[in-house]
């Protein structure tokens, strides 16, 4: 039977980068799901007069938008977020490889996975780009647990072999074999998609990408993703390891990993070749701005980017991002541009964008969801104000979408994703 859920409904099937009126809003509108998929979006009056006999579910308090897509988030660290005081590669020793380093307790993994997809959902993502675990075991709980609970992931096993923790690292021929293993048991299953994941060029040899590159010519459906030019220490050892390398990218480019399906958390430090670069292969970057705020790594250049034609979207980077919600990256984002030096003037239509259409483009999904363009998966989520918030009292008052939405980023602690559809089927928050 024919679903329709009453209520504002508000998304961006165009990009507000390059298009006016890319922001479709309506306050009371209808959205109808048939058989998993998104039938028809428009006023209620009129969805409802196309489908006579539909069920009808009364959203009106809150708002609807479509399921959150993160296209860059770890994993194994849920349990980091809030480690203050360090820069990255000092986070990366005292707190945060340490706890990775546990993965390789498989009851802990299973644990963790279950717990990660929870909160995922519970924050409204519905789609995400995951670090896994550099553990074989944990890597395939993570997928295992995003399978139960219907949620859609692309991840894979992190690959190291150098200047990591010794329990952490690999070498390039048993991380071939386990990554097989990986691709065979789980890509393409369902709602699941492998990505090659090698952590990042500073812990990894020339062999490994190697490996990466291997795997990739194997099998050319698979994504790839891993960490570019996110902070300046960083950058300096990486070009002390690479010494034949012009520029960070080119340790990935040498090796064919640079394409339409690679997508590169941060690049908080683009120089202008590797800008040029990742708009001809057409790769992407993940936007990470509450990480680059509280690891102290920078503010993204957002306007050279979108002046080179680099695609981008929002990434929460748990755990050196602040939590697991979209809006509040995207708030984040807003207030790092007003900022810049050279910031890009970000509206609520741009925020919304970047939480969920941005990201599905540039996963490969841009054709099955980010919208409630008729055809797409029904990933539907129904966020609403606290009660006696300062949220309710804006839901209350404003007439118009936009504004309403702009106030939802701002006060998105004031929020609760209060139900979440995927593919039509309301999904367990608790």
């Amino acid at each position: 039977m024919t679903l329709i859920l009453r209520g504002r409904v508000v998304h961006t099937p165009k990009n507000p980068f390059r298009e006016i009126r890319a922001l479709q809003a309506f306050p009371d509108g209808g959205l109808a799901i048939a058989e998993g998929r998104i039938a028809a979006v428009g006023s209620f009056a009129e969805v409802a007069r196309q489908f006579p006999g539909a069920r009808v579910q009364d959203c009106r308090e809150g708002i609807l938008l479509p399921g959150l897509v993160d296209t860059h988030v770890h994993y194994p660290q849920t349990r980091v977020i809030g480690a203050m005081g360090y820069s990255l590669l000092d986070w990366l020793e005292k707190r945060t490889l340490p706890l990775e380093a546990q993965l390789a307790d498989n009851k802990l993994a299973r644990e963790l996975a279950r717990e990660f997809v929870k909160l995922l959902l519970r924050n409204g993502t519905t789609t995400a780009l995951v670090f896994g675990s550099h553990f074989q075991g944990a890597t395939a709980n993570l997928f295992g647990a995003a399978e139960d609970a219907g949620l859609r992931i692309i991840a894979g096993q992190v690959c190291s072999d150098r200047l990591l923790l010794p329990q952490l690292h690999t070498t390039p021929e048993q991380s071939y074999a386990e990554q097989k293993m990986l691709i065979q048991r789980f890509h393409g299953r369902d709602k699941l998609r492998y990505a090659v994941t090698p952590r990042f060029a500073l812990s990894a040899s020339e062999a490994m990408l190697e490996v990466c590159q291997t795997l990739l010519q194997e099998h050319p459906d698979l994504h790839f993703t891993t960490h570019l030019n996110e902070n300046t220490e960083e950058i300096r050892t990486v070009a002390e390891l690479f010494p034949w390398s012009k520029n960070y990218l080119q340790t990935y480019d040498r090796f064919g990993l640079v394409g339409q399906r690679s997508v590169f958390a941060h690049n908080v430090h683009p120089t202008e070749p590797e800008l040029l670069r990742l708009a001809e292969a057409r790769a992407a970057v993940a936007h990470c701005p509450s990480s680059n705020a509280f690891i102290g790594s920078g503010i993204f250049p957002m306007h050279r980017h979108l002046r080179f034609g680099v695609r981008f979207a929002l990434g929460s980077d748990v755990g050196g991002g602040t939590g697991f919600s979209l809006l509040k990256e995207g708030l984040t984002a807003y207030i790092a541009q007003r900022y810049a030096q050279d910031g890009v003037n970000l509206t609520p239509a741009h925020l919304l964008y970047l939480a969920t259409q941005a990201g599905a483009e540039i996963l490969g999904l841009g054709e099955e969801v980010g919208s409630f363009a008729p055809g797409k998966a029904a990933d539907v989520i129904w966020v609403k104000p606290e009660e006696g918030s300062t949220l309710e009292v804006h839901f209350r008052h404003l007439d118009s979408v936009e504004q309403l939405l702009g106030s939802l980023f701002t006060l998105h602690g004031e929020a609760k994703v209060h139900k979440v559809w995927l593919e039509g089927r309301e999904a367990p928050l608790d």
